[in-house]
This record gives C-alpha cells, sequence and structure tokens, in this order.
C-alpha cells in the first residue's frame, strides 16, 4: 500500500476561489475586509509567519495592516494598540503572532482581543463557544484539518482519532471539532506511557510534537490503512520536515499528508477565512 497524498495546497487554492468570490460581494456592498497584524520582536520564523499571512491576504483581497513593535513593548503599549484596533470599525481581524516576549502576559493580552475580531479564535469566549459548538472563530490549523478530511472524505464517525499534542492552538480545539463528528478521541502528551499502544489502535493520527531529535512517528508506531495528519514542524539539516518518517509511513498509511505542503497552507487559507467570517459578521 502506498498512502494517497493530502495535498493542502491544492484544497487551499479550492478554498480562497470561494473566499474571493465572497470578498467581491463585500466589496460591492463597499465592505473590504481587513486584516490587522501584530508582530512583537524580530524572531525569524515569526516574522516569516507574518509575511507569509499578509500576502495570502492581499492576494485574494483583504486589506492588512501591519504593526510591528520593539521586543522590549510594554504589556500597557500592547493593549493600548489592540484597544485602539478593537474600536476601529474598518478592522476586521487581529492577528497576535505567537510567541509572545516572556516578560508580555500573554493570556492578559489574548484576552484584550475582541472575540469578533479574534481571527485566531485563541480569546476565552472563542474557547467556550468552541466547547459548545457555537464558534464562529475557529483556531486555524484544527479549522484546516476539519477541512481536509472533508475534500477527502475522510469518515470521522466512530472512528478512533490519536491526537499528540495538547496545546490551545491544536490539540484542544480539535477534541471539540472531532468529538462534534462523533469521533472516539484520544490525547497524548509528554506524560503519556506505552505511546505505541494508542498510535497502533487509532484509525488517525494527529501529530504535533515538532521535536524531531526526541520524536519520531515511525511507520511501526501506526496500524495498515491509517491516515496521518502531521502538523510538526522542524528543520533538519536546513530542510522542512514534520515529525512523521514520511518515506516509510506513506508505504503503510491510507492517507498522509506532506510537510511542507499539507497542513500548512490550510492554516494560512483558515485564517483568511475567519477574517472573511469576521468581516460579514460586522455591522
Amino acid at each position: 500500500m502506498t498512502a494517497k497524498i493530502i495535498d493542502g495546497l491544492t484544497v487551499s487554492q479550492i478554498v480562497k476561489q470561494d473566499l474571493k468570490a465572497k470578498i467581491d460581494e463585500l466589496y460591492k456592498r463597499d465592505k473590504i475586509p481587513c486584516l490587522a497584524t501584530i508582530l512583537v520582536g524580530e524572531d525569524p520564523p515569526s516574522m516569516m509567519y507574518v509575511n507569509n499571512k499578509q500576502k495570502s491576504a492581499k492576494s485574494i483581497g483583504i486589506k492588512t495592516l501591519d504593526h510591528r513593535l520593539d521586543k522590549t513593548v510594554s504589556d500597557n503599549d500592547l493593549l493600548r494598540l489592540i484597544e485602539n484596533l478593537n474600536s476601529d470599525p474598518s478592522v476586521h481581524g487581529i492577528l497576535l503572532q505567537l510567541p509572545l516576549p516572556n516578560h508580555l502576559d500573554k493570556y492578559t493580552i489574548i484576552n484584550k482581543i475582541d472575540p469578533k475580531k479574534d481571527v485566531d479564535g485563541l480569546t476565552f469566549v472563542n474557547a467556550g463557544l468552541l466547547l459548545n459548538n457555537r464558534a464562529k472563530l475557529i483556531p486555524c490549523t484544527p479549522l484546516g484539518i476539519m477541512k481536509l478530511f472533508h475534500f477527502y472524505n475522510i469518515d470521522l464517525d466512530g472512528s478512533n482519532v490519536l491526537i499528540i499534542n495538547r496545546s490551545n492552538l491544536v490539540g484542544k480545539p480539535l477534541v471539540s471539532l472531532l468529538l462534534e463528528k462523533n469521533a472516539t478521541v484520544s490525547v497524548a502528551h509528554t506524560h503519556t506511557r506505552n505511546l505505541e499502544d494508542f498510535s497502533k489502535n487509532a484509525d488517525i493520527v494527529i501529530t504535533g510534537v515538532g521535536k524531531r531529535d526526541s520524536f519520531i512517528l515511525t511507520s511501526e508506531m501506526i496500524k495498515e490503512g491509517s491516515t496521518i495528519i502531521d502538523v510538526g514542524t522542524n528543520r533538519v539539516d536546513g530542510k522542512l520536515c514534520g515529525d512523521v518518517d514520511f518515506k516509510n509511513v506513506k508505504e503503510k498509511a491510507g492517507f498522509i499528508t506532506p510537510v511542507p505542503g499539507g497542513v500548512g497552507p490550510m492554516t494560512i487559507c483558515m485564517l483568511l477565512k475567519n477574517t472573511v467570517e469576521a468581516s460579514m459578521m460586522s455591522n
């Protein structure tokens, strides 16, 4: 068996075409979707991510506002900027690029963002809405993964799903989304014992560890025909790769996402989708 490749690039282009049509309709109503990005410091990966998000937004007609702050910025100054963006009716989405420098109070700052402009879906309000299946703005990576399942007709109903990640960005939101689709969900983390007992019995494995020197998902850890979703981001010999031993796992799995070209493009695409959604919800 050789796994079918889940092509996030192709799916993201299809979604973008749909978003472009919605944006054209908003333009006819004199509403220009606008995404404000906030980057604190000069962390190279964060700078690259923000640049890519802005480029993708502009490519489909979303206006962007770029705010780059010194890494020594105070909580008060950052909170003041967010307040100004919250009160600006022309701004529909606010993206605070993470991680933040250690001296900043991450949760206080995130929750200062108006939940209706929280295009990352990370405020406590949106997290609570998601837990109750009422969220409009859902964290981008989990939402992108769910779109891939839908596009490739991967049946979640009754499936055993293992998530190797318990973050607020990926693992926890995925639990709610998968439970809503009637999947049976297990979550593994650094304290999980006998991980293979879970992974070998999983119909779907979603891994987002990002520590290639200490964790690799190998073919011996999965069952024949399973679906493998790789959210991991690692650099090995200067090349981008995920958590999965792609070469060998693809010979045993039924479906698999590559890195790059799998979940990554969908994450950015869902940020654009949330921005358009926020624009449509605004007065």
